[in-house]
């Protein structure tokens, strides 16, 4: 694995580990490590990875963009500025399309592209005393490069998401299970364990079906009902094939013999493919 200036990547089997590693900043996202995220993206790629964890070093988890590198520095260098979005919406994009299951543990400060991240994250599991916050109005700006996207469909009640845009109030990891942010929420001290017993789980499954739920989920949101059957089976046929119709051959052959309970346990495959 490459060694980064603001990113430790740790791979395990099929699990990534990302830890943003600026501390001292609360770990927020600068030029370098956009472009750091990019390149972590292609091992991870390369690895063939079922499970990103995502989280941050110290007492945060990332406290949104280094506003002078990525904002006051390059403010009048247009070419630099361009570098630094078509990174970083670059890694954004490609975090949020990856067919990996991507998690964030997010142990301390969550903010503005913080919460930008954490908004396109499959599964968030918070420390309970994390302290979340949108506080661009207090520059007198708004959420942008996806910020506003990630709460507006991360909050589902309108007024609480508005409110929260608007005052720039913080709230904390418990409230961010509340309202719909965080899956989980855990005491800070329980976090790590919690996380390691959702990747556990993931780990197990084969990598197609997970890439696969989440792709279906994504598309048929938009559809009406009749669509989104024929949308669903159509997939469900196309992952039978590039898995060898695996889950007919050993999952229903299985259960069968009675040899597992689908409610309760996952089957082994035969080929991870």
């Amino acid at each position: 694995m490459s060694t980064y200036q603001t990113v430790l990547l740790d791979i395990k089997d099929t699990a990534a580990y990302v830890t943003f590693n600026r501390p001292e900043k609360r770990n927020c996202m600068s030029p370098t490590l956009h472009a750091e995220m990019c390149k972590v993206l292609d091992e991870i790629a390369a690895a063939r990875c079922k499970v990103i964890v995502i989280t941050g070093a110290g007492d945060a988890f990332c406290a949104g963009m280094d506003l002078e590198q990525c904002f006051l520095e390059p403010f009048d260098k247009p070419e630099l500025m361009a570098q630094i979005n078509h990174d970083a919406f670059g890694w954004f994009t490609r975090l949020k399309n990856n067919s990996a299951v991507t998690i964030g543990k997010v142990n301390g400060w969550c903010f503005g592209g913080g919460m930008a991240l954490a908004g396109i994250l499959d599964i968030v599991i918070a420390a309970e005393e994390s302290t979340w916050g949108l506080s661009e109005i207090n520059f007198g700006i708004f959420p942008g490069g996806g910020t506003t996207w990630a709460y507006a469909n991360n909050i589902p009640s309108r007024k609480k998401a508005l409110y929260y845009a608007l005052t720039g109030e913080t709230f904390t990891g418990k409230q961010a299970l509340e309202m719909g942010y965080a899956t989980n929420a855990v005491p800070r001290a329980g976090l790590d364990a919690e996380a390691e017993r959702v990747v556990k789980m993931l780990t197990r499954l084969g990598r197609v079906v997970l890439g696969k739920t989440k792709e279906v989920y994504e598309k048929v949101k938009g559809m009406d009902f009749e669509a989104a059957i024929d949308y669903e089976m159509a997939k469900m046929w196309e992952l039978s094939r590039e898995t060898n119709d695996d889950w007919v051959r050993t999952a229903l052959v299985s259960f069968k013999k009675r040899e597992f309970k689908p409610g309760l346990q996952s089957y082994e495959l035969t080929k991870d493919v």
